[in-house]
């Protein structure tokens, strides 16, 4: 769900343009003009660092002093499931939404102490393993020693992790089950020169601290890739080569300045591209100084 304040900002810009052919723009919603907001109310609830429960309510869009001017119009036909309808799997896509659903709408599970409940059906449940990595991996891409090379194998599977050190948990085990030579690649981490504080934070911020920085959006000091490893993108590079963030692609060779790959999924799907060094800037707003 989108942060109340890029709605505020919508608002205001309208207002402003629009005052100039009618001075009562000012004092209107969005202008006067309808807009039309698409958005699922299902998505997960803006992230506010370090925020409590009530500063994630807050900052959502129904807490705008816009809210009560919106009208929420339902969308009620999934045209995904009916776009084919002679799909083996269509009954059971069907049964999934369905209960999707019905989560969202309240109309399944319990609450027990204050807490909601749900039962997760068998068939969505991995049970009785004692290192819980391996097994999702294991049930996602199975028999994957004789597979990791085919794409579309490749394509049909993804692992979702909700946070970043589960994340790298799930990457180094992956990239073990492939035998091929590995190469590690560094970061070099400098304070950035536009800061104003620079002079200052060059002594205090050593490259070793810059290196240990853990945060969204840009990889870790030193990453290990071997050939055929499934990777992603967390760049756009070239929107016409469709190297764009969550591009996925598999390694078909390393260098020591730029790496190989073959994109996985989309019309480029095959094809080999190659991605070279690049400087990225963090922009966590948690993070007090600029570093690249």
């Amino acid at each position: 769900m989108m942060h109340k304040y890029c709605f505020k900002a919508l608002d205001q810009t309208l207002r402003d343009i629009l005052r100039f052919k009618n001075v009562s723009s000012v004092d209107k919603p969005f202008g006067g003009k309808t807009v039309v907001l698409g958005g699922y109310f299902r998505q997960i609830l803006s992230v506010i660092a370090k925020g409590s429960r009530q500063d994630i309510v807050k900052a959502t869009f129904n807490s705008s002093y816009l809210w009560p001017h919106c009208e929420v119009l339902n969308l009620t036909k999934n045209m995904r499931l009916q776009r084919d309808q002679l799909d083996a799997h269509l009954d059971e896509l069907k049964k999934i939404s369905e209960w999707i659903l019905a989560i969202g709408d309240g109309r399944i599970g319990s609450s027990i102490d204050g807490i909601e409940k749900v039962q997760i059906p068998d068939d969505l449940l991995i049970n009785n393993c004692d290192d819980p990595i391996s097994k999702i991996i294991e049930s996602t891409y199975p028999d994957f020693f004789n597979h990791f090379s085919d794409i579309d194998y490749l394509q049909q599977r993804a692992i979702l992790a909700p946070i970043l050190d589960m994340v790298e948990s799930i990457n180094k085990y992956m990239v073990s089950l492939n035998h091929s030579p590995e190469k590690t690649y560094l970061s070099s981490d400098t304070v950035c020169m536009s800061d104003h504080s620079f002079s200052d934070l060059e002594h205090v911020h050593t490259p070793e601290f810059l290196n240990s920085i853990k945060c969204s959006g840009i990889p870790n000091h030193f990453i290990t890739l071997k050939v055929g490893v499934p990777v992603m993108l967390l760049r756009s590079i070239d929107q016409s080569s469709r190297l764009c963030n969550g591009t996925r692609l598999i390694i078909t060779r390393l260098g020591n300045r730029v790496i190989e790959v073959k994109v996985l999924m989309g019309n480029m799907a095959g094809q080999k591209m190659f991605i070279p060094r690049m400087t990225l800037t963090p922009s966590d707003a948690r993070i007090p100084f600029k570093f690249q």
